[in-house]
């Protein structure tokens, strides 16, 4: 083969790879050129749903906290069924079951922060549904279904990770499976016989709310509430006594 021939093939080679090269360089910038028009809508279109979500969010959030205050103002039935003056509400009596949590005894392995958390959300479902006790006239499972609803309606306010937990807390504690949720149980039992007592001595009537005390007799599973509860009935028991006493002064004057 002569020298020309030869260097018309190289050439001709050349010209070849070079524009296909130039061909592949046209095709990889237009294909780049679409995916960042791609990729640009797709951050313009999160960048809206995310502002969209930000003030959902933020309307959500008042309305959680609106709920939340329901219960602030929602009276416990138990007492208004029984003409207690000047009851408590449903968020008073979750406040002072939390704060039970910081009286766990050292020696147990009770997670003190669930304890806190279950009795803050056990009767959250109230905000929508009220205090429904066995004296309304409706059935368990109906309460418990309208309450599981009106938990699940709450939990959508707040955001994803937290609303799961406060399903989760909540069901929890209505299974009574784990030990936390039987430590809040005896809580909720627990506030109720002292609140009882607190009435008592308040409107100077020893005794008067004896039921919430048979109720609950035999029923505190953590050794610390069979004391406690051995302790606040040995106080009562002191009151009645007193009260008995001045009230025998009082007649021989």
């Amino acid at each position: 083969m002569c020298e020309c021939n030869v260097f018309r093939s190289v050439s001709i080679q050349y010209k070849i790879s070079f524009s296909s090269f130039i061909f592949s360089v046209r095709m990889f910038h237009k294909l780049f050129l679409r995916n960042l028009q791609s990729l640009t809508r797709i951050t313009q279109t999160s960048a809206g749903i995310s502002k969209r979500a930000m003030q959902t969010n933020y309307r959500d959030y008042v309305k959680f906290l609106e709920l939340v205050g329901n219960v602030k103002q929602l009276k416990r039935t138990g007492w208004v069924l029984r003409n207690v003056r000047e009851p408590e509400t449903v968020a008073a009596h979750m406040y002072r079951m939390s704060l039970l949590s910081f009286l766990i005894p050292e020696s147990s392995a009770l997670d003190q922060i669930k304890c806190m958390k279950l009795a803050l959300i056990h009767d959250l479902a109230e905000a929508i549904v009220g205090d429904i006790t066995p004296y309304c006239g409706i059935a368990r499972e109906e309460k418990q279904r309208r309450e599981h609803e009106a938990i699940i309606e709450i939990s959508s306010l707040v955001p994803k990770i937290s609303g799961e937990e406060i399903l989760k807390l909540f069901e929890e504690y209505e299974s009574q499976q784990t030990p936390e949720s039987q430590w809040v149980k005896d809580c909720d039992r627990y506030d109720m016989i002292q609140q009882a007592f607190e009435y008592e001595k308040r409107d100077e009537a020893p005794m008067k709310h004896q039921e919430f005390f048979d109720n609950t007799r035999g029923m505190f599973r953590h050794p610390f509430f069979v004391h406690l509860v051995e302790e606040l009935n040995k106080q009562r028991e002191e009151y009645l006594s007193t009260t008995l006493e001045e009230k025998k002064n009082h007649s021989a004057s």
